[in-house]
């Protein structure tokens, strides 16, 4: 799904993962969604691919700063590498 204000793709965690605000680290098969919130942010939520439970990637919301494309596909190549991937996107909100 790529739509004005969120975008969506499958992706395969590397090892370490993508960290969760609420059960820690996952890893395999998930999918990240990125969400303009307003106020200049995006959300990041993951999940197990096909599950019903979404988790907020560490890190989100994070500001966009006119690029919330170009997040989403660092959040995608960020959860590939993973590491305990986090939110990208610079400093504190």
């Amino acid at each position: 799904m790529n739509g004005a204000d969120q975008w969506q793709d499958e992706v395969l965690a590397g090892p370490g993962g993508a960290m969760t605000d609420e059960v820690g680290v996952i890893t395999g098969p998930l999918t990240l969604r990125t969400t303009v919130t307003g106020a200049g942010l995006v959300r990041f939520d993951v999940q197990y691919k096909d599950a019903d439970e979404w988790y907020t990637l560490t890190g989100s919301p994070r500001p966009h700063h006119g690029a919330p494309a170009a997040l989403h596909a660092a959040a995608v190549a960020a959860v590939r590498a993973g590491g305990g991937a986090l939110a990208p996107g610079g400093g504190p909100v």
